[in-house]
């Protein structure tokens, strides 16, 4: 094949960027390399080699593809390559790299144009995945039951009972609803001749469900028309007949059953994933410690109580499900949940045991396999494989290793992958090595030259930038009833980055829609609306974990904390700086409420003493995240609270909880530049920061259910909003500040109360004025009346209690009715507010004995006997 033309500058002047004559189709070719010599062009369709002559024409759907660009065509593919990257990034799509998890959160890697798979190829695909589906799941039925494959030594025993993911606690267990796999999940590599061969197989708990439906909403919107045109299928309907199989094999259902979503926590590297499936499909999203077993049946505990579980879907790997039998050091798991599952209580998808599967060695035998139990040779085939645990395969490998790729056999599929073609002599020899030494350990596959798709490298002008990519397709079959599966008319496309050869998320790739197009009807489904509904349903009455109530409640109070340390950090700036600098009660003030507020280490001096040591120390301390519970250390607690219920917030509620973190510790670097401590640019972070959790609290009050895990935010945050004023008061006092007309300001300024109380009381410093506004006025959500008001009504709400009935644990909030304006303003003989200090301090002491209350009741339910539902 001849080199593909170079681009004219003069394509620039044309609607598409080419002259008339020139086709968009026609300007792809002349814009993209072709793939390397040897691998699968998907863009032609056809392998390329150095002999080959033939002209670069695309492959017909990729002309029909560009055909859809638009007027705009070329030339518009960067501003869709910005708006896909700002919405990945509004999304929120992430995904954690393990190595990084003390770092950000990677944002998803999604290249702009999709794989696309004519309808004969996938055709073939399809065909071949549902029978290694039905194949693996008999595997697992023999394997757990008459284990006659390994007796006829068609599985050896050691892949199997050597394998730590095969685990015999199940052995003879017959999993509810009698499905062992309900997901499988296989990684197929286009070879030279077009073909598609599986490389590895994953069963215990597939990822990829989540990201692939975000690549979906995603690209088909940055291209309608292609998608249109190109008939698409769509996805939802997969979706939707795996839930409905799941609950069609709960057991013990007498109604509705409950299904829940199981992750390991928001350090998991596709968290966003569990996330995103959780709210999709209208199931609770859990952690181990959210679950518990009684008497062989599992339940969740809510705030309500326990409630009975029917079916997990896990995103857990096996060995950390149940730390009683499997990993004692796991604190992911649910003690006694494989008992649960013996009793045959609780569908588990997949049903745990099936690690032994994913080991690439299993490839080599499942041919073999097929022909014993089906009579049938595999229609799709696994590239060629070999376990070093059998001698003659060992010695029939080793001179291939070369060429070939060096896999663990018991590692997790691809981990450590070896490519023998990177070696040298030596790094060869030593590998060869450690085979003959310990040769179960290692599997050795044949290396095929991946297929390369097309991927936007930015900015056309003389050089080519369409640039080809290695690439591998995860293809994802589901269960839709007992003995039957479907596959997901798409996939998981994972692109190669760079010119490595290993498509791999963790070592930098990016990822691809997946275009299956139909002859058929197309699918019109709405991947937005779950329109089944007993899923509505399941939504509206979703249950409060104890685990998410607990993160929520503390939502509101790091986000209250967060809003009133930055105010006080503020107000304590501009005291330093301002025309009231040399009052010594303003400054004692704002020094014992920041030491108080850990906006200060302890062993900084007072501002009374030296105002530049103390602001220095301040600032230098917003973003302390370790010595320090400042600012910084409190957005950072927010954030970890957010992402244990991220399921629960909107993408716009994320967003900007993201982005406060994010600028808030940019700007306090800037603050801090080279020691030059810069008030004035700690004052604009500062106030950044305050609009920001403005609108934190908006979104909490407007964009979010009020139900009971709502009503535990909102009581959090009011909780340290109680707190805080009353100590600020009442300190305001001890130091003489509210005495002095900067420090009357100030408090008032602390209360965000400026503008209303010089509305009601213009130019008045008096302590009446103060009591009238910031302590007894209901109206003002500021004030201690108003807070005391709204916390104990949240409580009586929480606790179901009947109207204007307060319930005993709202008791220790002292109650505003009570509150009378001349004993508050009344002073005793040394002219102190007595009344209104014990006030304060009631508030104080109320505000923290309701939070120990409220732990043992809803969080730990060490208060009392929990009831247990049916």
């Amino acid at each position: 094949m001849g080199q593909c033309p170079r681009v004219d500058s003069s394509f620039n002047d044309s609607l598409f960027g080419a002259p008339p004559d020139e086709s968009p189709a026609d300007l792809a070719a002349a814009l993209s390399q072709p793939a390397v010599p040897g691998h699968f062009d998907e863009l032609r369709g056809a392998v390329f080699d150095d002999s080959a002559t033939e002209d670069a024409e695309l492959a017909p759907y990729w002309s029909r593809f560009f055909e859809q660009l638009g007027t705009e065509g070329f030339r518009d593919l960067n501003r869709r390559t910005e708006q896909l990257q700002r919405q990945v990034r509004d999304n929120g799509v992430t995904y954690n790299v393990y190595a990084d998890s003390g770092g950000p959160q990677r944002p998803w890697s999604l290249d702009l144009f999709p794989l696309i798979v004519p309808p004969a190829s996938w055709q073939r695909i399809e065909a071949g995945v549902l029978q290694r589906m039905r194949l693996l799941e008999d595997v697992m039925a023999d394997v757990y039951g008459a284990q006659e494959l390994l007796a006829g030594n068609l599985l050896p025993p050691a892949l199997v009972q050597g394998h730590p993911g095969y685990l015999r606690a199940m052995h003879g267990v017959k999993p509810a609803g009698g499905t062992y796999l309900h997901i499988g999940a296989f990684d197929l590599a286009r070879g030279p001749d077009g073909n598609w061969w599986v490389v590895s197989q994953r069963t215990q708990a597939p990822s990829g469900l989540g990201y692939l439906l975000e690549n979906r909403l995603i690209i088909s919107r940055l291209f309608p028309d292609a998608f249109r045109d190109l008939k698409v299928q769509r996805l939802a309907s997969t979706y939707r007949a795996l839930l409905e199989s799941l609950k069609w094999q709960c057991p013990g259902v007498g109604g509705e059953p409950r299904i829940v979503l199981l992750t390991p926590g928001p350090y998991n590297e596709t968290y966003f994933e569990h996330a995103y499936l959780a709210r999709y499909l209208g199931l609770t999203l859990v952690e181990g410690n959210d679950l518990t077993v009684r008497d062989e049946k599992l339940y969740l505990k809510t705030l309500k109580g326990l409630q009975r579980v029917h079916g997990v879907l896990k995103r857990l790997d096996d060995e950390f499900l149940d730390p009683l039998e499997l990993r004692a050091d796991s604190t992911l798991g649910v003690p006694g949940l494989l008992q649960a599952i013996r009793a045959g209580n609780v569908l588990v998808a997949n049903a745990p045991g099936s690690g032994f599967l994913e080991s690439t060695a299993v490839l080599g035998f499942l041919p073999a396999i097929s022909r014993e139990l089906t009579g049938h040779e595999l229609l799709l085939p696994s590239l060629p494989t070999w376990w070093c645990g059998e001698r003659a395969a060992m010695e029939a490998v080793l001179p291939q290793i070369g060429s070939s790729v060096i896999k663990s056999t018991y590692g997790a599929p691809g981990a450590g992958a070896v490519l023998g073609r990177s070696l040298g002599r030596r790094g060869l020899d030593e590998w060869a090595g450690r085979i003959v030494r310990d040769p179960d350990e290692y599997t050795v596959q044949a290396y095929m030259p991946l297929s390369q798709m097309p991927t936007w490298g930015g900015q056309y002008g003389r050089s080519h930038r369409i640039v080809p990519h290695s690439l591998m397709l995860r293809v994802i079959a589901v269960s839709d009833g007992p003995g039957s599966w479907r596959v997901l008319p798409g996939g998981l496309t994972r692109i190669a980055s760079g010119e490595r050869e290993i498509a791999s998320m963790q070592r930098g790739g990016s990822s691809a829609d997946t275009w299956v197009i139909t002859e058929g009807e197309v699918d019109t489904t709405s991947l937005l609306h779950h329109e089944h509904p007993s899923a509505q349903t399941g939504h509206r009455a979703r249950a409060v974990t104890s685990r998410a109530a607990e993160n929520l409640f503390w939502l509101g109070r790091y986000t209250e904390r967060t809003e009133n340390t930055a105010r006080l950090a503020r107000l304590a700036l501009e005291a330093l700086n301002g025309e009231d600098q040399d009052c010594e009660p303003l400054l004692a003030w704002v020094s014992e409420l920041s030491a108080l507020n850990a906006l200060v280490l302890p062993a900084v001096p007072p501002a009374t003493q030296s105002t530049r040591v103390f602001e220095r120390s301040l600032i230098a301390s917003l973003a302390d995240v370790e010595t320090s519970t400042s600012v910084g250390f409190n957005l950072g607690a927010l954030v970890g609270a957010a992402s244990a219920v991220r399921e629960r917030l909107s993408k716009e509620q994320w967003n900007i909880i993201v982005a406060a973190e994010q600028e808030f510790m940019q700007g306090c670097e800037r603050a801090a530049d080279e020691g030059d401590f810069s008030s004035v640019e700690a004052l604009r972070v500062l106030e950044a920061l305050s609009g920001r959790t403005a609108a934190m609290t908006g979104a909490q009050t407007d964009r979010m259910t009020r139900d009971d895990g709502w009503r535990l935010l909102s009581t959090g945050r009011h909780l340290e909003r109680l707190a805080f004023l009353a100590q600020a008061l009442s300190y305001s006092f001890s130091t003489g500040a509210i005495h002095e007309e900067a420090g009357f300001e100030a408090v008032v300024a602390l209360f965000d109360s400026t503008i209303t109380f010089h509305a009601h009381y213009q130019q008045r410093h008096d302590i009446p004025a103060l009591i009238d506004l910031l302590v007894l006025d209901r109206d003002n959500p500021r004030s201690l009346g108003w807070v005391a008001q709204t916390l104990r009504g949240r409580i009586a709400k929480l606790t179901g209690s009947a109207a204007n009935e307060i319930p005993e644990i709202a008791n220790s909030i002292p109650d505003p009715a009570a509150w009378s304006f001349d004993a508050l303003c009344a002073r005793d003989e040394d002219g102190e507010h007595v009344a209104l200090l014990q006030l304060l301090q009631q508030c104080v002491s109320g505000a923290y004995e309701l939070s120990d209350d409220l732990g043992s009741r809803y969080f730990t339910h060490s208060d009392t006997r929990r009831t247990v539902g049916a």
